[in-house]
């Protein structure tokens, strides 16, 4: 075999390994960016709990597909009516019992999480679950829990309390299906 036909066929190989190398970059780019807009601020917050990047996109991949087998349905708007009632009254009751109030929210929205057909058992659980079609909100989910956690212990304050409840209310009107200019979630669940 002469050199000419040996050196094309190196060439041809190294050319194959580059295309390959280049495609495989931009498949990871476009995964990253496709998870990125889907997951918002929870996808930073993935990677920085992750040991790489690599690593917490896997993460979030296993919340879809986790997410993907729930059977979640949107509410009726008589059951959108009734939870929307629950929480006037909860507000209400904050006034005269704030630390009481809070704990209603907090079972409020996990009563609404569970009607939902999100599973709640375990707090964790919870936010990976509601990370893929919430993750806007969840930051004030994970707020208004710790204070509350706080609260179970007799210890948070009344401006705490009302932070809670304000930062329970973001994530119970999204759950609703309440979004920005009056719009609601009919047929997104």
């Amino acid at each position: 075999m002469s050199g000419t036909p040996l050196l094309a066929i190196i060439v041809v190989v190294v050319v194959l390994i580059v295309i390959a190398l280049v495609a495989t970059s931009i498949g990871r780019y476009r995964r990253s960016k496709a998870l990125r807009r889907r997951f918002g601020p929870e996808y930073d917050r993935a990677v920085s709990e992750r040991p790489s990047r690599r690593a917490a996109e896997r993460d979030l991949q296993q919340r879809e597909r986790r997410h993907a087998e729930l059977s979640l349905r949107d509410l009726e708007p008589r059951q959108r009516q009734r939870y929307a009632d629950q929480w006037e009254r909860t507000q209400a009751h904050f006034v005269e019992e704030p630390e009481a109030a809070t704990r209603e929210a907090d079972a409020l929205v996990t009563q609404v999480m569970a009607e939902r057909g999100y599973p709640v058992d375990d707090f964790d659980t919870r936010v990976q679950d509601l990370s893929v079609e919430h993750s806007e909100t969840l930051g004030h989910y994970r707020d208004a829990h710790e204070i509350n956690k706080v609260n179970e212990r007799g210890q948070a304050s009344t401006e705490q309390l009302r932070q809670a409840l304000m930062h329970y209310r973001v994530l119970f009107a999204d759950l609703l299906g309440d979004r920005p200019g009056g719009r609601t979630a009919a047929g997104h669940g």
